[in-house]
């Protein structure tokens, strides 16, 4: 008997640490992530950024430890969540009316939205296009005129024998020739002055004819210069994504809403592939949230990419738990500590800056 007792004693000594550990583990938090600069990304093997920052105040306010598990794909971390696999999910998560009926969400922690990306060679008219039509359209100008001058004396020398405005010597009559000529092409015909000379008549008949042509044509450079001119963006809107090569990450918010519009898209497992292909050349237009294009055109993008119009679709970003979770109401508790302290304040200024105004 005494031989069964002390086995049995060595043998709760021994699972006793194991059990103390596991009720240490199961004390831990488990939070997934995805990969969004700004609101989460790993730097140096620390995991930081706008949302995880906030978690971590959050975790420091309320007494609870955590670990972070980095998914690759943001379809991953939600389904952790929706399985109940992790305690919460925090990165650039919209809240959604779909979403909340499989998970729950703590208040809003982030207002953002939709934005387009397009290359910013797109975005103004090439300075070497501009500067061709500009040429072709001073061209354009400096040959209409030498043939109005070249018509008009030419006209001149038929008509100065037979009629009194023509009765002037070569250079006293450039003027005037000329100006009977301008007449002639925009009004398009004889209002006075009709040629009296047969080579005269001729040569009106021929530039009746040919001021139709000589006038569209320069309606259409004037046309041309202006229009290259004024470009602004290939892409400036939702609107003119139709036709595009549009991309999004497929799953998200901004592909739903691409889908309402019926607006054709390649969907991506992640953001990353997404990118790879909008610097690779294979996209028009990139449709994903304002403040991630944002922080990826003044970084990774600088020069390469710019911001098309105006956020649109607003939305709130939350952090995502799952249904009937514990944790829901000391977080939202938390959360309204932290902005009436500042943290959340200091913690939003440091990744976006201060606000404007």
């Amino acid at each position: 008997m005494i031989r069964y007792l002390l086995a049995a004693l060595l043998a709760l000594a021994a699972i006793a640490p194991a059990a103390l550990a596991q009720d240490g583990d199961d004390d831990t938090l488990r939070l997934a992530t995805v990969t969004r600069p700004p609101f989460s990304l790993s730097e140096n093997g620390l995991d930081t950024g706008f949302t995880l920052d906030l978690w971590d105040a959050l975790m420091q306010d309320i007494g609870r430890d955590y670990v972070v598990q980095r998914t690759e794909t943001f379809g991953e971390m939600l389904d952790l969540v929706r399985r109940a696999e992790v305690d919460a999910a925090a990165a650039n998560i919209s809240i959604t009316a779909d979403r909340e009926t499989e998970m729950d969400f703590t208040q809003p922690i982030f207002s953002a939205g939709l934005q387009i990306m397009v290359p910013a060679s797109d975005t103004v008219a090439s300075p070497f296009l501009s500067r061709l039509v500009l040429r072709d359209f001073l061209i354009a100008v400096v040959a209409a005129f030498a043939l109005l001058f070249a018509a008009g004396m030419l006209m001149w020398l038929f008509e100065r024998r037979h009629q009194d405005y023509f009765r002037h010597d070569g250079r006293k009559a450039l003027f005037p020739a000329f100006w009977w000529a301008l007449n002639l092409i925009v009004n398009g015909g004889f209002e006075e002055r009709q040629p009296r000379s047969a080579p005269g008549r001729v040569l009106g008949v021929v530039m009746v004819i040919s001021s139709l042509f000589l006038v569209s044509i320069f309606v259409a450079k004037i046309t041309t210069t202006m229009t290259v001119e004024a470009i602004q963006s290939a892409v400036s809107s939702v609107s003119d994504l139709y036709g595009k090569r549009v991309g999004t990450t497929g799953g998200s918010t901004a592909a739903a809403y691409l889908d309402r519009r019926e607006i054709r898209y390649q969907g991506y497992d992640g953001f990353a592939p997404l990118i790879a292909d909008f610097e690779a050349g294979a996209l028009d237009a990139v449709v994903f949230d304002a403040p991630i294009l944002a922080h990826y055109v003044t970084k990774a993008g600088a020069g390469t990419a710019t911001l098309a119009g105006p956020v649109f679709l607003r939305e709130n970003y939350g952090i995502a738990l799952p249904t009937g979770s514990e944790l829901h109401e000391p977080i939202n508790q938390s959360l309204l500590r932290l902005r009436e302290n500042g943290t959340y304040e200091e913690i939003r200024v440091k990744w976006f800056g201060p606000s404007d105004g």
